[in-house]
Parts: structure tokens; sequence; C-alpha cells
């Protein structure tokens, strides 16, 4: 059974820092492309980055340069470095196992986590 689960969310000023992990199991996880995604309040959920298995990334719209994604495959996880946090990148960021560069939330399509929580003040 696949599972991911997501850690390291929290509440942050704006200009701050948080470090996302993502625990995978149940799955070869170097051989696997993903991805983070969020859920804001009043808004579809969007693409914050993709990682192919072979290490190549995309960019989500609205969050080029600021976030980093990485992944340790000898720990089977996923991390994403959020820098610069503004109040709009406020929601439930989730972890999931879906082609590179996949910019829909559809949940009928590869696995998903269960979110962390990113909020930040102004």
């Amino acid at each position: 059974e696949v599972q991911l689960v997501e850690s390291g969310g929290g509440s942050v000023q704006a200009g701050g820092s948080l470090r996302l992990s993502c625990k995978g199991s149940g799955f070869t996880f170097d051989k696997h492309d993903m991805g983070w995604y969020r859920q804001a309040p009043g808004k579809e959920c969007e693409l914050v980055i993709s990682m192919s298995s072979d290490g190549r990334t995309y960019d989500g719209d609205s969050v080029k340069g600021r976030f980093t994604i990485s992944k340790d495959n000898a720990k089977n996880t996923l991390y994403l470095q959020l820098n610069s946090l503004k109040p709009e990148d406020t929601g439930v960021y989730y972890c999931a196992v879906v082609s590179f560069g996949y910019e829909g939330c559809s949940r009928d399509f590869g696995y998903w986590g269960q979110g962390t929580q990113v909020t930040v003040s102004s």
C-alpha cells in the first residue's frame, strides 16, 4: 500500500521559511515522479513544484524561484523548502506521486498524502 505522510507545516510570519517533508512507503521511491501541491482557502488546488524521477524540476506559476524541491532516496523522503513566504502562500500542502509537471489536482491520478497546513501571517 502506497502511503505519503507530510510534516513540517506551521505558522510563520511573512518573509520567513519552512521546510516540509513527505515520507513515502509502499513504492520504489527513486523510480517515480513526484510533486508538491497546495490548496489555498477559496482557491483551486495548484501545482507548487514537480520533480521527475531523474531529478528535473518544474515550478508552478505562483512560486517560481522561491521554493525548492529535493529528495533523499535513501530516506524515501521528499522535501519542499519554502523561502520568502507570503500570506498568499497560506494553504494545505500535499505531496503526490504523479506524472512530472502534472498541473491538476485530481485524486483519481496517482497517490496523495493527507496534507500539512502552512499559515503565513503579515
